[in-house]
């Protein structure tokens, strides 16, 4: 299974439905509060290519997407492999 971390901030209803997602998929996460962390905004910008959005969701250093991003890769059939549930 991968390293998968998630920045979020406190009441975001796409962080909650992200977090959702990969807790339904029995995902170990590693949550980042881009408000309660220093600086953490600023790394998710430089990570995710310059998004400012949470959340946002990477999986053994790379980006995987946001929230939208992710249900579609699972609607996709593609999530699992990128979270290391599945062979790629």
């Amino acid at each position: 299974m991968a390293k998968v971390e998630i920045y979020t901030s406190p009441f975001c209803g796409f962080c909650f439905r992200a977090k959702a997602l990969l807790q339904a998929k029995g995902i170990d996460f590693v949550e980042i509060d881009v408000f309660s962390v220093a600086s953490a905004r600023d790394q998710m910008m430089e990570r995710s290519g310059g998004k400012t959005s949470v959340p946002q969701v990477f999986a053994n250093d790379a980006y995987v997407g946001d929230c939208d991003g992710i249900h579609m890769l699972d609607a996709q059939g593609k999530l699992d492999a990128k979270l290391g549930l599945t062979a790629a």
